[in-house]
């Protein structure tokens, strides 16, 4: 069972699905929602329970997706594709030891000048 929750614990979740290893995501969208690279596990959107969802709210951020955030404290919290039945959940959401690990890194082309992309996952795009 995996938890997770904003800042502010506005919105809290879990799920008992058995989640990715995370995607480490590079792309502007991404590094602007974030304030750097977003690292995101997924899982079936059936099987993600909102335990809280007081403060969930949506952004459409392109036409086939949206991204889940906490319009008090504004933690970004998830990302869905229309259509996929997936959602990706921001790996820093989940409280406690995730037990996951990085499997790759998307979108590096766009990454921000001002860091570099550790040695060792994929490095795709």
């Amino acid at each position: 069972m995996l938890k997770g929750s904003c800042l502010c614990g506005g919105i809290s979740w879990q799920t008992e699905a058995a989640p990715r290893a995370s995607v480490a995501c590079h792309c502007t969208q991404c590094r602007k929602t974030s304030g750097h690279y977003w690292s995101a596990t997924q899982v079936p959107t059936e099987a993600l329970e909102m335990i809280r969802a007081d403060t969930l709210a949506w952004y459409q951020s392109s036409p086939q997706a949206r991204r889940g955030f906490c319009n008090a404290c504004g933690s970004s919290i998830f990302w869905q594709m229309e259509g996929e039945g997936m959602t990706s959940i921001g790996s820093g959401t989940i409280d406690g030891d995730s037990g996951l690990t990085t499997s790759k890194h998307i979108y590096c082309g766009d990454k921000g000048d001002y860091y570099d992309i550790e040695p060792g996952p994929d490095k795709s795009a």
